[in-house]
């Protein structure tokens, strides 16, 4: 069945290409150089600074990007809409955060990324993540990584196929299962960010640099399904759950709110009339 062609509240031009890739370029050196540093670099003689250093560079490049994005296309409607959805998720986060992973915020994002596009949807993870740091007091070195992880998250659902033709029940479905695995991607992105952290006292699960990358892998892996596994399973099914179960009305509300606003359309002023 054929579906009305998308409208995007941000399209995204050449510059702001280049920003996301140098973002997500940066961020996974962020998050994988402990897998592949030598014993004998100096980045891994500073493996204690080195998250600080990297949290210090995305908190600027997520600006960077933001600005780039806004200045190819963020009206002021879409801005309204970023910020009624930012809000709504930041509210979301802590009716469960803190109760097995139970993170409701997340299916809200698979759903306006899929209408809105990747492009806004990058932009409304990074900053409902930031701004729900702010409500729950969680912010420290490992925010810049949560930013740009969920705004990884909630972008990779506008870039999901036929966004144009696919509805009803088998839409819901890829939404959930990408909501599945996405949900698992995000816990293991944050797992990374905060691994190097950890202190090298000679565990299992602490990372060494004379393991070589093998190792290390086998150490991350062991450190995931130690601390995080629960946890990432229940933003998972829940993520799960939500879209299936609430999926129509949201995607409903969110298309007809995209048609009303209209944002492809300029804003114009009209000059006011001579006075009778």
């Amino acid at each position: 069945m054929s579906g009305v062609r998308r409208v995007r509240a941000v399209r995204l031009g050449p510059r702001s290409v280049a920003s996301l890739v140098l973002v997500g370029a940066v961020g996974l050196a962020a998050v994988g150089w402990p897998f592949v540093a030598l014993p004998d670099t100096a980045v891994t003689a500073h493996a204690q600074d080195a998250p600080w250093l990297f949290a210090g560079v995305l908190v600027l490049l997520m600006a960077v990007v933001t600005a780039t994005i806004a200045e190819s296309g963020l009206g002021p409607k879409a801005v309204a809409m970023l910020g009624v959805l930012a809000a709504t998720g930041a509210a979301l986060r802590p009716l469960g955060a803190g109760t097995a992973g139970l993170e409701p915020m997340f299916f809200l994002m698979v759903l306006s990324g899929r209408v809105l596009g990747p492009g806004f949807g990058f932009v409304l993870g990074s900053l409902t993540m930031f701004a729900s740091a702010l409500l729950t007091g969680g912010v420290g070195p490992w925010l810049p990584f949560q930013m740009l992880s969920m705004g990884w998250f909630t972008m990779g659902a506008g870039l999901l196929p036929f966004p144009d033709r696919l509805r009803g029940r088998p839409e819901l479905l890829v939404l959930a299962v990408y909501g599945f695995l996405a949900a698992f991607a995000y816990g293991t992105l944050m797992n990374a960010a905060g691994w190097p952290f950890l202190d090298r006292d000679g565990s299992a699960i602490a990372p060494d640099p004379d393991a070589g990358t093998a190792g290390n892998l086998a150490r991350f892996a062991a450190y995931c399904l130690a601390t995080s596994l629960g946890w990432d399973t229940g933003r998972a099914v829940l993520t799960v759950v939500l879209t299936l179960a609430l999926g129509t009305p949201v995607l409903k509300a969110l298309r007809r709110a995209t048609r009303r606003a209209a944002f492809e359309t300029p804003v114009a002023f009209e000059a006011p009339g001579r006075p009778r």
